[in-house]
């Protein structure tokens, strides 16, 4: 038992030195890995430090029996601390860079990094359960042959890291020789594809939104819509390519391990443009490949970029950031993995730090009354949909806005969800907008923002039950997207 004991003890000291110097070797890896698990920014840099300092003295204690079973409480309470990071990261629906070995392996959070942890935090319990007095065998009988011992075991740890960093360097190469194959290509025989107009790649409709209407056939002929997407009763993973996207050919092994992995749990659908012939020659006639004539559902979504990926969800309603290009791509599928795609409200962040949206929480109890003495309670949100505006008089989009709630509520139906606005203008002035909606005036915005108000002007789809089930949509375009377009239809 005293030998499973001194190997358990080596395990973890080559677990957390090859950790610690790793994180010493990349602070600024690390520093950023601590503010994308939400360490504010000012204590990042600390952290960054401290981190790998108590992973290095605790590796150090695992070599001593004296000093072993502190080893393994301070171990499990890192790892504790990680896996419960992780943990919560995951049902923020993110899946940041665990940066756990620095730059020698870094992957985004996910069942894997869990159980990889778990197990180590097995081996540093049974450690900590034995007592000070049961922590197996020394290293060596004599001081000498300890010392001896020591150093061998970190020369080993150190040739460990610079290996890794070689297989890491190794992997960037390939990487460099990867993007080389892309301008390579993109200079030979395909046709360069102008994007004059394609924007912030990240600029797409709002969590929650429903997908655009849509009619694409497919390169069989046999048309695709919406509603058998909620047939499936399926999540879809949309592929906005292109036959002359040089990207789209690189990635597609990836495509194909992920259709074989999300099988039975995902459908993965190419929309693409140009000729059949073309899109058929590139992308096979084994997957469902769509063609559009005009582009009009990449337009709608802003998928302006290929490659581009959106994650619908069963329900028909977007629930993913837009995913622009290879690398964000591979990270949406990463995020994929990690979430049982089955649960209410699944969704997934960008890349760019977006704060976590309110969705799936309960509207927050208020009691307010509107310009016209009305009260309005949470209470009112119930049994139908309702869409939450938050605006300013100040603003001049807020204002366009409102001249399109007027038009939106001169043709608005039985079945079209209700309207309930929040401003901080003047109640006298309000008056005068001509809103039937109720409207609250909000100073300093105290009540919008336990719906997870995002500047003005913004929205956010209430469902009948009360749940919040979009993000905040800035902007008429996205606020209208909310409840399919109606708006923006209705007001050209």
């Amino acid at each position: 038992m005293e030998i499973v004991l001194l190997i358990i003890r080596l395990v973890l000291f080559g677990v957390f030195a090859v950790s610690g110097i790793s994180k010493v070797l990349d602070p600024e890896g690390t520093a950023k890995a601590m503010r994308e698990f939400g360490t504010p920014n000012e204590f990042s840099r600390f952290f960054s430090v401290a981190l790998p300092f108590a992973e290095l003295v605790f590796a150090a204690c695992f070599l001593f029996v004296s000093m072993s079973w502190v080893g393994s409480a301070g171990a499990l309470l890192l790892l504790a601390t990680f896996t419960g990071g992780m943990i919560w990261q995951m049902r923020l629906g993110r899946a940041p860079d665990c940066h756990c070995f620095g730059q020698i392996h870094s992957e985004p959070v996910g069942t894997k990094s869990i159980i990889r942890n778990l197990i180590f935090a097995l081996l540093a319990a049974i450690l900590f359960f034995q007592g000070r007095d049961g922590q197996g065998a020394e290293l060596s009988a004599t001081a000498s042959g300890m010392l001896q011992m020591v150093l061998i075991l970190l020369l080993v740890t150190i040739a460990v890291v610079l290996l890794g960093y070689l297989v890491k360097l190794t992997a960037q190469q390939n990487e460099i020789i990867r993007r080389i194959g892309v301008l390579e290509l993109a200079s030979g025989d395909l046709k360069p594809v102008v994007r004059n107009d394609a924007g912030d790649p990240s600029d797409g409709l709002p969590i929650g939104a429903p997908i655009p209407d849509f009619a694409i056939p497919d390169i069989n002929g046999r048309i695709f819509t919406p509603l058998q997407m909620l047939a499936d009763k399926r999540p879809h993973l949309l592929l906005f390519v292109g036959p002359e996207c040089a990207p789209c050919e690189l990635l597609l092994p990836d495509i194909r391990e992920w259709e074989s992995q999300f099988a039975g749990k995902l459908d993965i659908v190419f929309v693409s443009h140009g000729s059949v012939d073309a899109n058929r020659k590139k992308f096979g006639t084994d997957r469902k490949v769509l063609v559009e004539k005009e582009r009009g559902l990449a337009n709608a979504v802003n998928a302006k970029w290929t490659p581009t990926a959106i994650f619908v969800g069963a329900d028909g309603n977007i629930a993913s950031h837009i995913a622009a290009g290879d690398v964000a791509i591979r990270r949406l599928a990463e995020q994929i993995k990690t979430r049982e795609l089955s649960d209410e409200f699944v969704y997934f962040l960008g890349m760019n730090g977006a704060r976590r949206p309110n969705i799936g929480q309960k509207v927050p109890e208020f009691s307010v009354l509107d310009i016209n003495g009305r009260e309005i309670t949470e209470r009112d949100l119930a049994g139908k949909q309702t869409l939450v505006a938050f605006t300013s008089p100040t603003c001049g989009h807020c204002l366009e806005l409102m001249k399109e709630i007027r038009e939106w509520e001169k043709n608005k139906g039985t079945n079209d969800p209700s309207i309930i606005i929040f401003t901080d203008g003047d109640e006298v002035e309000e008056q005068k907008a001509g809103i039937m909606a109720p409207m609250i005036i909000d100073k300093e915005y105290q009540t919008a923002a336990g719906f997870g108000m995002r500047g003005v002007p913004s929205a956010v789809l209430i469902n009948e039950n009360g749940i919040i089930v979009t993000e905040a949509a800035i902007g008429s375009r996205n606020i209208w997207s909310l409840i399919g377009g109606r708006g923006s239809k209705e007001t050209g």
